[in-house]
């Protein structure tokens, strides 16, 4: 068993606006992962700039644990997309921030229009990357270096991982623990949470 104080961290980012299933959908795949499977090593949690509560695209109030001032060393961030977004992109100190973590982050992993954000803060330039489907020309426009994936449900380049918009935030999180830990421990994590997507329409 790893000591609390020993566990590697990965933050889930909340501001005013992130669309909720971006936050919570990788939410669930990595608590159940780490509060289950303490031996892989990791734990989740989620912070915002002031801590606290923290109100959703569509009303639901989420209070983060940290804030930027007390949060610990991330070696996995993931960046939700929503409306909130939008003002960030053309937000230097907000994307100062997002400069300063690409250099202490060892991961840095975005769900929908978290992407552009890391697109306006230069985090893409060269590189292979998705988002939510009706944002992806606004992404290439962000950045025209950006080799952009339309059919791609999510895109691991290494030290960056995007996905596509919405619930592809749950595939890419469990891709996340295939790649943090084994894809067995993945299936164990997708068979809990009882994850098998048959859509009836």
């Amino acid at each position: 068993m790893t000591a609390a104080s020993e566990l590697r961290q990965i933050g889930i980012f909340l501001f005013p606006g992130v669309e909720e299933l971006d936050a919570v959908g990788p939410w669930e795949v990595l608590a159940h992962w780490t509060r289950f499977f303490p031996e892989d090593g990791y734990t989740v949690a989620t912070f915002s700039p002031d801590g606290g509560r923290v109100e959703c695209a569509k009303g639901l109030v989420i209070e983060a644990e940290y804030s930027f001032a007390d949060a610990p060393e991330w070696e996995v961030l993931l960046h939700p997309g929503g409306d909130g977004t939008r003002t960030m992109l053309e937000d230097e100190a907000r994307l100062d921030w997002v400069r300063e973590q690409r250099e202490s982050v060892p991961l840095m992993t975005s769900v929908c229009t978290g992407a552009l954000v890391y697109a306006a803060a230069g985090l893409l330039r060269g590189r292979p990357a998705t988002t939510y489907r009706p944002s992806l020309g606004r992404l290439a426009e962000l950045d025209p270096s950006i080799e952009v994936r339309p059919d791609d449900r999510f895109v691991d380049d290494g030290d960056v991982i995007t996905s596509a918009g919405v619930s592809a935030g749950i595939d890419m999180a469990l891709y996340l623990v295939s790649r943090l830990s084994s894809p067995e421990r993945a299936a164990e994590v997708r068979e809990g949470i009882q994850y098998a997507p048959r859509p009836p329409v």
